[in-house]
């Protein structure tokens, strides 16, 4: 294949996108007395375009037809990656389109009444560029993974006797310089040694590029005259919490809005009856993170009630928010949650699991979870991309932390900084802050992942990035992931975390740790929570370790302000992979002998366990043994275990490298 053959995916692309954001709103959708909602996950009809130029679906309009007319095809489970469903090692590393179809019956209430209800399709999110139809109908495109999308196709289906429609999403997974990721496309026409038409993906990311419909396909309804978009922020004044909501109305200019705020009883404790305005919350119930509180995650209920009149007809929508009373604030050395010193105890995490690859998975979710308590961690970064709304939901509710990332990894290349890329950078972040806003788990922005931001293009990129960021959301700091050296770093954000590779650092770090953390160290987050897919190069095998089991594990050290300090942490794992049962009495005594001889270069963590004692006050490292004097943030000792084995979380792969 020729660059130019293959240029079709990329111009497509980049001749759809217009990069603008999603207009109106992204409230998640809920079911209640004036939304219906219908899931469509399941069994879908799916093809690979395996031509040489990976056009001839568009060429030959496969979407004007059921799919099964155009060819073979076979089922395909949505949400899922299409990647590990088949056998066919061609299909695991597919570039180009792939198309999706199914038939979904439309309930007959929803075109029959006079005025129906808006019918909407709405894809949690499809890796990366989609272009979807209705019954052969283009009704939206969208660039980018991770985050949803949605069509208003109500007059397709209204203007349709048929009971049923046809919806037809092609999604294309090529990365290019101005993608996010980005990724290039090496060619090579060497016959001799290659196939024709053989080209490679390049990315400079090391998980899996797992791509499909990875996030439910519904479609749900809402009346012609409709709630559209809601903002809360929050605010504390001594024992009186401040609940800040503004609602936006759409298809009326004639519409009434009610609010109620109820507590977890479902007792009303605050009352509006305007489209913006203040709650007064006496004696307010805060939103704590896990550990902080007895009772974390709190969340009221924002319930909206919207009556409106348009074209003689009469409408009446709701939708209810969760809401959580909380402040972030940053100062020269504390992270404060609630006006409360946060120190982050928590992990980095991937959306990763076998089979499925990056598909929504509910019992792994839950897994996790679990898993997450059971660690006593507190808090994760989404690295490297927005998590699906069902997590961000159990975050809220379980009182986790969230350092929410964009998808911006893997951008090393100076054709990556330019204006193309970004302008799509914007929009990426517009949609992540628009569905996230309102969420008192996400505590901080991070519009990227060890970029090149050493580069000259880097700091004005940054710059944009950063202050667009602020301007949509101003109550949460914004960050970035750097492993650039600070001395040449461009971006220069207000700097939440960073990691280098320098063996003096790790020498120093127990002694440097515990001095920094006083001045402006917030938190550690494990690289990485649970093991993932990772790409098959030759000093990197598929589904490489890469979590909190592994020999030597990296962790990110959060720190605050211009620090030019550089610090790792480790983990020893004295039971490998290869080991038995049988020898972790061994491997005990090895790592103890270990961990005495270089106490000064390395700790050992286990966030399960905490020992109180009177006053907080630790004792020394020879009475308490394998122990340290560390405290947790409220002053207690935190037990530091001689080993961290936890066989859960070596449940994800077990791979050859043949794959």
């Amino acid at each position: 294949m020729t660059a130019g053959r293959l240029s079709f995916i990329l111009s497509f692309c980049l001749a759809c996108s217009a990069c603008v954001a999603l207009r109106g709103g992204m409230l998640t959708p809920r079911e209640n007395p004036t939304r219906e909602l219908k899931e469509l996950s399941g069994v879908w009809k799916f093809r690979a375009d395996f031509s040489p130029n990976r056009k001839r679906g568009f060429e030959e309009q496969w979407y004007k037809r059921r799919l099964e007319e155009s060819g073979s095809v076979i089922d395909m489970p949505v949400p899922a990656s299409f990647n590990d469903i088949t056998q066919d090692v061609q299909l695991r590393d597919f570039i180009g389109w792939v198309w999706y179809e199914r038939e979904a019956s439309i309930p007959h209430h929803w075109t029959s009444s006079d005025p129906g209800p808006r019918v909407l399709l709405r894809v949690g999110s499809a890796h990366y560029y989609s272009v979807v139809w209705v019954n052969g109908v283009l009704v939206t495109q969208h660039e980018g993974g991770h985050l949803p999308f949605e069509a208003d196709i109500t007059s397709l289906v209204q203007s349709d006797p048929s009971p049923s429609c046809r919806i037809t999403i092609a999604v294309n997974n090529t990365l290019s310089l101005h993608s996010l990721p980005p990724g290039t496309v090496t060619y090579n026409p060497d016959t001799s040694r290659y196939p024709p038409g053989y080209f490679v993906q390049n990315i400079d990311f090391d998980f899996f590029n797992y791509a499909g419909i990875h996030r439910p396909v519904i479609l749900y309804t809402t009346p012609k005259a409709y709630i559209d978009d809601i903002t809360v922020t929050t605010k504390i004044n001594e024992n009186i919490g401040l609940v800040l909501y503004n609602v936006s109305v759409e298809g009326s200019t004639e519409a009434t809005v009610t609010v109620t705020l109820c507590d977890k009883k479902g007792n009303n404790v605050a009352t509006g009856n305007t489209s913006s305005g203040a709650l007064k919350v006496p004696n307010a119930n805060l939103w704590w993170p896990y550990l902080m509180h007895k009772d974390p995650g709190y969340l009221y209920t924002l319930e909206v009630h919207m009556k409106a009149k348009s074209h003689s007809y009469l409408f009446e929508d709701q939708y209810t928010l969760p809401v959580g009373i909380r402040t972030v604030r940053v100062t020269e050395n504390e992270f404060l949650i609630n006006e409360k010193q946060f120190y982050f105890h928590g992990v980095n995490k991937h959306e990763d699991s076998d089979i499925r690859g990056k598909g929504l998975d509910w019992p792994l979710i839950m897994k996790d979870f679990n898993l997450l308590h059971w660690l006593g961690a507190n808090s994760f970064r989404t690295s490297h991309y927005p998590y699906s709304e069902e997590i961000m939901d159990l975050c809220d509710k379980y009182g986790i932390v969230v350092i929410d990332e964009s998808p911006g990894v893997g951008i090393k290349q100076v054709e990556s900084f330019d204006n193309q890329s970004l302008s799509h950078h914007l929009v990426v972040m517009e949609e992540l802050v628009r569905r996230d806003k309102n969420r008192p788990s996400v505590v901080m922005w991070s519009v990227a992942n060890e970029p090149a931001s050493e580069l000259p293009p880097a700091g004005y990129y940054f710059k944009t990035v950063i202050t667009h960021t602020k301007a949509l959301d101003p109550t949460r700091p914004v960050t970035f992931v750097s492993n650039s050296h600070f001395a040449r770093d461009k971006g220069d954000p207000p700097l939440m975390f960073t990691e280098e590779y320098q063996k003096a650092v790790m020498q120093e770090y127990h002694a440097v740790f515990d001095v920094k953390r006083k001045e402006y160290v917030i938190g550690e987050l494990i690289w990485n929570f649970a093991d993932f897919m990772t790409v098959q190069y030759s000093s990197c095998a598929p589904g490489e370790l890469h979590s909190i089991e592994e020999v030597i594990a990296p962790g990110y050290i959060m720190v605050l302000g211009k620090c030019t300090t550089l610090l790792w942490k480790f983990l020893i794992d004295c039971v490998g992979s290869t080991h038995s049962k049988s020898a972790m009495s061994n491997d005990s005594e090895t790592l103890a002998s270990f961990e005495e001889e270089h106490y000064d270069e390395y700790e050992y963590y286990n966030m399960q366990e905490y020992s109180c004692h009177a006053g907080g006050k630790g004792r020394t490292k020879k009475e308490i043994g394998m122990n340290t004097n560390r405290h947790c943030p409220a002053g207690h000792e935190r037990k530091i275990a001689t080993k961290f084995h936890n066989s859960e979380l070596k449940r994800r792969r077990c791979r050859s490298t043949s794959s």
